[in-house]
């Protein structure tokens, strides 16, 4: 999911598993679950760099099980003995937080991360560097606008009643508002006003004064339970949808078709097909050519740094090949992301003499 969904459902995780214990646990469990991605840097993946690496290094090792237990140990050591560090600077008693809690605490934050890129369309590779291939649950869409509001309602309500924290939320929420009523038309209607009446909700518990520092460790709980009661109602609907889709793959690409549910930003409960055969990638209303099998495709996917990039990367793979001007431009699109335009990130291109 998307890098602030990650740091509210994060902050929410380390109050309702540390409060008690480790101080700003809400704003350890935030850096702690978007570690996987800042993580990146270290191993290569640059902001504005290339497109085939971005495709080879994002969600790549620092996003596996074995990488993530190296960063929990690594941030617990390094957090814990600079809360040591500090206090000692500042003249004080030198001890850390309790070990256990603080561990507890980015632990379960930063898996939080790898859940939340499991449950969606994107995928995971929770097994790298011996183990390449996807894993995919087509549960939550890459963006959602419940795991942006109701851990930001429950931060909110279990903060001192102070314009700081009050400003705070009203910049984040503010943003927020503004992405979704710039794209409200790929947003269904049930979902801006639940979204509208959970800001009515927000702001009659804040006066109301539902929750505050004491409870914040129970509404933070709420938030999670919350959060993970609807993730999994919609993986337990997606079955059924999913029965759906394989039998109409099946119908028309015969049994050995492939298939998928994608998730749709902006319409929980809303999966949009995907069949597909060895030279066919098709919906319910578009159909593609994949052309795999021409020989300068494949010599782009096995002799290219940017073929191998999109092969390892595609979930279902097209080509096309343009032989206008001197030599061939081929085009490497992966269906979930581009079917028609090849402008989107979802697209790279490959010149071949």
């Amino acid at each position: 999911m998307d890098n602030l969904a990650h740091a509210l459902v994060g902050a929410v995780i380390g109050r309702a598993v540390a409060d008690r214990h480790v101080a700003r646990a809400g704003l350890i469990g935030a850096v702690a679950a978007n570690a996987p991605d800042w993580t990146e840097a270290f191993i290569g993946l640059r902001l504005g760099g290339d497109r085939a690496d971005y495709l080879v290094l994002h969600r790549g090792v620092t996003h596996a099980l074995g990488s993530a237990l190296v960063e929990i140990i690594v941030l617990t050591l390094l957090i814990g003995l600079g809360v040591r560090w500090w206090k000692r600077l500042r003249g004080g008693a030198g001890a850390p937080p309790p070990w256990g809690s603080l561990a507890a605490c980015i632990g379960a934050a930063l898996l939080s991360h790898l859940f939340l890129d499991w449950q969606g369309s994107y995928g995971l590779r929770p097994f790298l560097p011996w183990d390449g291939t996807w894993y995919y649950e087509d549960w939550v869409a890459i963006v959602d606008v419940f795991f942006w509001l109701l851990p930001l309602i429950a931060l909110a309500w279990g903060s001192e009643r102070h314009w700081m924290p009050l400003v705070a939320v009203l910049i984040t929420g503010g943003g927020i508002s503004f992405l979704i009523l710039r794209r409200a038309e790929l947003v269904e209607s049930w979902v801006l006003l639940a979204y509208a009446a959970l800001w009515v909700v927000a702001l009659i518990g804040w006066v109301r004064y539902w929750f505050g520092p004491i409870g914040r460790r129970r509404v933070a709980a709420l938030a999670v339970l919350i959060l993970g009661l609807y993730a999994g109602s919609q993986g337990i609907a997606v079955q059924f949808r999913r029965a759906e889709i394989r039998q109409r793959a099946e119908q028309r690409f015969g049994a050995g078709a492939q298939w998928a549910a994608l998730t749709v930003v902006g319409q929980p409960f809303t999966w949009a097909p995907v069949y597909a055969s060895r030279d066919t990638v098709a919906g319910d209303d578009w159909r593609r050519a994949r052309h795999l099998d021409l020989r300068v495709v494949q010599r782009a996917l096995r002799d290219t740094r940017e073929g191998r990039a999109m092969a390892q990367f595609a979930r279902f793979l097209i080509a096309e090949v343009d032989s206008t001007g001197n030599g061939v431009t081929v085009y490497l699109l992966d269906a979930r992301y581009a079917r028609s335009s090849r402008e989107t990130w979802g697209v790279l291109s490959v010149r071949m003499e």
